[in-house]
This record gives structure tokens, sequence and C-alpha cells, in this order.
């Protein structure tokens, strides 16, 4: 990984877009802190595509889509992007699977839940499943004391064995039956709200996370950047991001927005 300061400037200049992870890359400590926002909110104003691409529940992006200054949010890894139409006032939403699926999804994934639950002390289902269409998420250190990877990995492989696809983010292992992933449904979002499509025009958009269910994105975008606590995750990613920023989590979210609008953020 090189430093976000070797992206050149050109490039910088050149780009349209920002797609984000939100979990410690906007986030810091689990807040979203007022820099990260203002530069989140800036980038937004100053003519750049702003998208999240999160592993947070329908619920939470309901809100995102809504109220930050953003054009669109991905959620549940994938599994639907969201898009609030302000001239109409009503809140678009595009599910990959309809909603007898992802009903008949969740009655299967109550038994994998029970057996990693029992399986694996100290986890626990993540506070915000109640808000989830599409998959379940267990969570590994954000309610609970930070298990040993172990355990991290036997959660993986619980899921796996059940037929799951299961990532890893910086918070949960989240798990669902289907073959999507984040980069899937951000090529769906842009095909079908701006027609604009990304295998062409990749090089004109930014992705920005931190943990290996970014792994998807890392690897298709040239101009993939890491918020510095990526190398936590060591040699845990199956892909590393192009650039890494000097400073962690929502500060590395600031550095590179104040970066692509000239030192202005």
């Amino acid at each position: 990984m090189k430093p976000l300061a070797a992206l050149p400037a050109a490039t910088m200049k050149a780009i349209r877009g920002v797609f984000c992870d939100i979990d410690d890359t906007l986030t810091t400590e689990g807040k979203l802190t007022a820099c990260a926002y203002t530069a989140l909110e800036r980038l937004h104003a100053g003519g750049k595509l702003v998208i999240p691409i999160t592993g947070r529940p329908a619920g939470w992006c309901d809100h995102i889509a809504r109220m930050w200054p953003v054009d669109a949010v991905v959620g549940e890894n994938g599994a639907f992007y969201f898009h609030y139409d302000a001239a109409r006032k009503k809140l678009e939403q595009r599910f990959l699977f309809d909603a007898a699926t992802r009903a008949a999804n969740r009655e299967r994934m109550a038994a994998v839940r029970e057996r990693i639950l029992h399986e694996v002390p100290g986890c626990a289902l993540a506070s915000d499943q109640i808000y989830r269409e599409a998959d379940l998420a267990i969570d590994y250190c954000e309610d609970v004391p930070r298990l040993p990877l172990a355990d991290v990995d036997r959660i993986v492989a619980l899921m796996r064995a059940a037929g799951m696809t299961a990532k890893i983010s910086s918070i949960h292992v989240n798990g669902w039956f289907g073959d999507y992933d984040k980069l899937g449904m951000t090529r769906t979002l842009m095909q079908e709200r701006y027609g604009i499509d990304l295998t062409r025009e990749e090089a004109q958009y930014l992705f920005i996370g931190d943990s290996p269910n970014d792994a998807p994105m890392f690897k298709f975008f040239s101009n993939s950047v890491g918020v510095a606590n990526v190398v936590d995750f060591g040699g845990r990613l199956n892909e590393a991001p192009a650039y890494v920023t000097d400073r962690r989590s929502g500060e590395g979210f600031v550095e590179l927005a104040r970066l692509l609008l000239g030192g202005k953020e």
C-alpha cells in the first residue's frame, strides 16, 4: 500500500464520486464525529457523488438515505440500495431478493444463529439485527469484549458450513444466503440510477474502507484507499487497498476529503 499522498494530483482532480464504508472508516470508536460528517457534507456540496457502502442494516440505511448528505446508500453488504428522491419526497428501495425470499432466508438463519451463539461463547447477536432484512450479524467486539481471532474464524466457518456467504467487518461477522457482495450492488446502483458502467469508468471513482468485507471494493477500484487502521487486519485481507491514509478511522476520511477538495476541507 502506498501513502495517500502518492495518489497523483491529476487523478484526484478527475474523481467524480466517493464510495465509503461507515464503521471505523467514517466513524471513530463507534462515533460519527463532527469533522467526518462535515467532510462528507462538503464532498457532496462540492459536486462529488457520495455513497456509503456498508454492512449496516436496512433500518439504519433508511435514515442514512433520507437524512445524510449522500446520494444513495448500499447496505447489508450488498443486499440492497436505497435512494431518497427529494423531488418526489419518496425513499426508493431496491432489494436483490424479493420479500418472500428474504423472509425464507431469515428463517434459515435462525438455526445458524443458535448454533453460533451456543458454540462460540462470548459472541452475541448484533444489537442492530432487529433492523436487518437479509443477513445475520454476529457481534465479536462492538458490544462484547473483543473475541480472539480464532473465535471470529469459528463464526465464519459455522456460517459457511451452513451454506452462507460470510464476511468479517471491523465489528461483526456478517452472513447471508446468496452470492453477492458490496461491489455487485454498487455496480447495479450506478447502472440503474446513473447509467454509469463502472467497468469502463471506475478510474473516475474512489472507494475508502478498512476491513476484510471491503476486499471486493479494494480489488475493483484502482483508486482504492484504506484508512490507517486497515493495517490492523494484517494478512487477513484478501485484497489490500492501493493507498492508505496517515490517520485512522474518521480522521483518515477527513484526510482524504481534504485532498479531494484541494485542501479546502
